[in-house]
């Protein structure tokens, strides 16, 4: 439908009615979330698998071969689990990943973790896929740093965007030391937190994933248009289409370039804040990640408050699930309407192949997921993370949507004020 709208753009003779608009100030579209049960599928079904790695990779770097529970239990803060979840019930629900047994203690046998032969072979596979994409995983890291207005970024910042990534979480002990050419750590003068500098600039690395794409078919890359995909049942209505056919054919800025003359009001200024993310959510392994790993990046990429309302206004590009307690922002090109990554990454697979692990052997009252027991990812680290001051998240935004057909209205005041009409009924804020 997209491709039809641009189309039909380029074929008008008159000025478009909103132009004019779009080009002074930012046209103010409203929309309504609308619930896609497939890309909450795609979320959902890593709801144990970011706690169930770290457990693995502690117990497979052990020397011992095995891990004590008590020595787990100290984990459990960063596992992010439910308080009244023990980390040994947790790990007994996967008996094909990890082997529960026991070892002599003072005055009792103390019960241990160690992992299944199937386990075992995986991760070895997994450490040898991690050798080969290496290098595509430091030029992630160094785009994701280009990216940036001062080719910097703080540790803890990075540190959100690691798991989604593919970047272990020793990365600035291993990785980045490795390439002295590329990164340096530094801390700044009165600043606790340590920095991860880009040291080189790359001209190659500096083009977006929507330039690359418009090269491959030899299209002119001023005015790019995203590949867009309503979620079944939307019902665009016609102010709406006629928004977004102008929209798309406003010029395209890179997110590699520098767009400190763009006047944030415009939607000329949108487009460049939708390139932003539509390129940092190419950077992940699965086109995905969770709204506040980004709050923090609103300084560091130069983007006007409230930036992420672009999440909201552009429902075609991107899709905010709010599965696991906590609301994901996926890339709707990446899937095209199914449950599976038309490209994936060597590490995705890897993934995968553990889920089905998981499932495995897990007890068929398990597999439903029971909401009391197993709601737990992003329940806790909810207020792990300090956010600057951005004021973009700060709600937290965790309240359910209904699930409800698009509507339309425009408003011509600007939604960068405080006292801006939220776009949707849900409080993102």
């Amino acid at each position: 439908m997209v491709w039809w709208i641009i189309q039909q753009s380029q074929r008008r003779r008159h000025p478009l009615p909103f132009m004019m608009e779009q080009r002074m100030s930012l046209v103010n579209v409203k929309l309504k979330w609308v619930k896609d049960r497939i890309l909450d599928s795609v979320v959902a079904r890593e709801r144990y698998l970011r706690p169930m790695l770290h457990l693995l990779e502690h117990i497979s770097s052990d020397p011992r071969g095995y891990v004590p529970a008590y020595e787990l239990s100290r984990r459990h803060r960063q596992l992010s689990l439910a308080n009244r979840l023990k980390v040994a019930i947790f790990l007994r629900r996967f008996p094909a990943i990890f082997r529960e047994s026991s070892a002599p203690g003072a005055g009792k046998r103390i019960p241990c973790f160690a992992l299944t032969d199937d386990a075992l072979c995986l991760r070895r596979q997994e450490l040898q896929i991690l050798h080969h994409v290496e290098m595509d995983l430091v030029d992630r890291l160094r785009r994701l740093l280009m990216l940036t207005t001062g080719r910097t970024l703080p540790l803890h910042t990075v540190d959100q965007l690691r798991w989604d990534m593919g970047l272990q979480p020793d990365y600035h002990r291993t990785l980045v030391p490795r390439y002295p050419h590329f990164f340096d750590l530094v801390q700044p003068p009165g600043d606790e937190r340590i920095w991860i500098k880009l040291v080189s600039w790359d001209d190659r690395l500096a083009v977006s994933e929507l330039q690359r794409a418009a090269r491959e078919q030899h299209e002119d890359g001023k005015c790019l248009a995203f590949p867009v995909r309503f979620t079944r049942g939307y019902g665009l209505k016609k102010k709406c289409m006629a928004w977004l056919q102008e929209w798309q054919t406003l010029s395209y800025t890179s997110p590699y370039s520098d767009a400190s003359g763009l006047d944030p009001r415009t939607d000329v200024s949108e487009k460049r804040i939708v390139g932003v993310f539509h390129e940092l959510l190419h950077l992940t392994l699965g086109k995905k990640t969770e709204r506040r790993n980004v709050s923090n990046l609103r300084k560091p990429l130069g983007l006007p408050q409230k930036f992420t309302k672009v999440f909201e206004r552009h429902p075609g590009i991107f899709y905010i699930s709010q599965k696991l307690g906590t609301q994901t922002v996926v890339l709707k090109e990446a899937y095209c309407g199914g449950r599976d990554l038309l490209i994936k990454h060597p590490l995705v697979e890897i993934r995968e192949r553990y889920v089905a692990m998981m499932r495995a052997r897990m007890p068929t009252t398990e597999r439903r997921a029971p909401r009391k027991e197993m709601e737990m990812v992003g329940l806790r680290t909810r207020d792990t993370h300090t956010m600057d001051a951005d004021q973009d998240d700060n709600s937290g935004g965790h309240t359910s949507m209904e699930e409800s057909s698009e509507i339309c209205d425009f408003n011509y005041d600007s939604f960068l004020e405080d006292d801006f009409d939220e776009v949707i009924d849900a409080p993102f804020s």
